[in-house]
């Protein structure tokens, strides 16, 4: 297995704890030299912050062990496009490269401004599309019943 799916599948598992917990399942991981720094999922239910996404949280987690405000040497996995939001947050903390599961065709950043994210951040996404995809279509199509 390489790298990307490995922690792609680090942050469906983040995401597994957001459905548990009756979230939005999107999960997010931290990683700087092979290592988890960070992990998130949403919290926003339980934190009543419209703000407490997957990839917020996984940030603030990763520049406390840090010690610092950017990421530039760290890559940031997560099971969905990031939305706007999180972009800019990725942007300010200069993240170095990110990497998601499936697009997010109503929300994600690349669909309203693709240059939100750092000049420098190297963008890869499709790693386990189909998994990172479903939780969510799954997700909501319970919430329709």
């Amino acid at each position: 297995m390489d790298q990307d799916e490995k922690y792609i599948r680090e942050a469906l598992n983040e995401a597994l704890v957001a459905l548990d917990e009756g979230e939005i399942p999107i999960g997010a991981v931290v990683v700087w030299k092979d290592r988890i720094i960070g992990r998130g999922h949403n919290m926003t239910e339980k934190l009543g912050d419209a703000t407490a996404h997957a990839e917020m949280i996984a940030i603030t987690a990763a520049t406390e062990a840090l010690g610092g405000k950017y990421l530039n040497d760290c890559t940031l996995y997560v099971t969905i496009e990031p939305c706007p939001m999180c972009a800019g947050a990725m942007a300010w903390s200069q993240l170095g490269r990110l990497v998601y599961g499936a697009p997010d065709q109503k929300r994600g950043f690349s669909f309203f401004e693709p240059s939100l994210l750092h000049p420098s951040t190297e963008v890869e996404y499709g790693i386990l599309t189909d998994e990172c995809s479903s939780l969510l279509v799954d997700f909501f199509k319970s919430k329709r019943k």
